[in-house]
């Protein structure tokens, strides 16, 4: 069932409750209310009916059947057609989940069509019947709730992203392994999140551009105003985000470019150690090596002092190096 909630309002109040589109029609033109009609991801068919009803242009509807769209504000003659990007902190996954809402909103009607679980327009919905003289604004009112309503959930959004880039700092300077993939994949959610917020600074300009052309209430002018003043604040929010990720990233950049020359000099350190003591055991090897041919003609064999005299050799080649390396610091 796509239908969430369908009802006609009269005067700010619930009219009635239709069980299927073909009833709201006719109570919205007989009783002369507002339909608000609430969809979860409906097929071309049902979009089909709505776009005949309510004369909903064939661009608008398209959009609305195929998603993925950016957020925008788009009139086609008398309907308004919005899209906006809701989106939610998912605290077990410590990630940002976006939704996609669309509005259309018109003299006498509003329909709104939800591509996600976000955001829960139950409660905007609560909220306004709550307030009838507000229901009573019409369509308007309806599509500043929701614009409130987006923008209020985006805080949770900017409460969980701060507390996890306050996390990747800790991490930085603990040397974390996996902190480079934990700020890419916060940096790849915070674009996100400005792509979904970004959009709405230019929505509510146009959105305050038709208040003096379609007669906008002076409370709904002030309501909006209030909602434009929260999605300042989210997006300086969401820009200072990516702000601190370049840093981070540029600090475990550093970090991980330090700690690798720190490993390159302690293993060039221990070579210099492992090829001195090399060096030193092949020196009486070498000797030793000479003295075992046992050829006839060497001197030495006859010698009484040969054996010592060799070994004395052997041990005077190996402390030389050995001291010319300790004074190399290479021991």
């Amino acid at each position: 069932m796509t239908i969430i909630d369908n009802a006609v309002y009269v005067d700010g109040l619930r009219f009635a409750t239709p069980q299927n589109l073909d009833q709201t029609f006719e109570l919205r033109d007989s009783c002369d209310g507002m339909a608000w009609i609430g969809m979860f991801r409906p097929d071309a068919t049902e979009m089909k009916q709505l776009a005949a009803e309510f004369s909903l242009h064939v661009l608008a509807v398209e959009d609305t059947i195929k998603a993925h769209q950016r957020p925008k504000l788009e009139r086609y003659d008398d309907v308004l057609f919005t899209v906006l990007r809701p989106a939610k902190y998912l605290d077990e996954s410590e990630s940002v989940e976006f939704g996609e809402l669309h509005v259309f909103t018109g003299r006498d009607f509003v329909i709104t069509i939800r591509h996600a679980e976000t955001p829960d327009l139950a409660r905007v919905r609560a909220r306004l019947e709550g307030e009838p003289q507000m229901l009573a604004l019409g369509p308007e009112a309806v599509l500043y709730a929701i614009l409130d309503q987006v923008v209020d959930d985006y805080q949770p959004v900017v409460n969980g992203l701060e507390n996890d880039i306050d996390e990747i700092e800790d991490q930085l300077f603990a040397g974390d392994p996996h902190v480079s993939r934990r700020i890419y994949q916060l940096a790849r959610e915070v674009i996100q999140f400005q792509r979904a917020i970004h959009p709405l600074q230019g929505m509510l300009e146009q959105l305050k551009g038709g208040f003096e052309k379609y007669g906008v209430d002076k409370e709904q002018q002030r309501y909006l105003r209030d909602v434009e003043d929260h999605v300042n604040i989210v997006t300086a929010r969401a820009d200072s985000f990516r702000q601190l990720l370049q840093n981070a990233m540029t600090v475990d950049g550093t970090l991980t470019s330090n700690r690798q020359n720190e490993a390159n000099v302690a293993e060039s350190e221990q070579m210099k150690k492992i090829s001195s003591w090399a060096a030193i055991l092949f020196a009486p090897s070498f000797v030793g090596t000479i003295y075992g041919m046992n050829f006839e003609h060497m001197p030495e064999l006859h010698w009484s002092f040969g054996y010592p005299f060799a070994l004395g050799l052997m041990g005077l080649v190996g402390l030389g190096m050995y001291w010319i390396f300790k004074r190399k610091s290479w021991l």
